[in-house]
Order: C-alpha cells, then structure tokens, then sequence
C-alpha cells in the first residue's frame, strides 16, 4: 500500500524514498496498475529525477524526468559514457 502525505489539503502519494544532492532529488516511487477483473493488481517500482532552480525572475523553476526501474541503469551508462568524454576532451585541451 502506497505511503500518502497531506499537501494543501489534498492527499497525495509519497515516494518510497528519497535523495538529494544540492538542487537534485530523485525518488524512489511505488504504483500500483490494476488489470479489472481476472487481471489483478500489479506493483511496480519507477524513479523521478528532478532539477530545481531559480530562473532570473526568481520563480522556482523544475525539470522532471520519470523512468522505469529498468530505464536507471541505462541512464547510469550515459551518464559514465557522457562524464568519461567531458573529462578525456578537458584532457585533450590541456
């Protein structure tokens, strides 16, 4: 059973759990997708990434990005991929 918090006087759910690292969060969600009858009910896990920041108006701004448990480790993989290029060209630039 999903975990809810009250929010403006509305009930929503919580993720599982959270992190953060300076303006970066990402959280760790549990859904629910019932299939009607003879179909039941599965439980699956997915992953939000979210980015704030304060645009030069200084209105809180965010960026999301939802993914299924599936999708993170290919995520890590460009992420390395993408990290391991930016620090060869810096490298290449000294």
């Amino acid at each position: 059973m999903p975990k809810y918090i009250a929010q403006g006087g509305i009930k929503m759910p919580a993720p599982m759990k959270s992190f953060k690292s300076g303006n970066f969060e990402g959280s760790i969600w549990k859904n629910e997708k019932d299939f009607g009858e003879g179909g039941g009910v599965v439980t699956f896990k997915s992953v939000t990434i979210r980015k704030t920041w304060r645009d030069n108006s200084n209105v809180l701004r965010e960026q999301r990005l939802n993914l299924r448990k599936n999708d993170v480790e290919k995520m890590i993989v460009i992420l390395r991929k993408i990290q391991e290029h930016l620090h060869l060209e810096d490298i290449k630039e000294e």
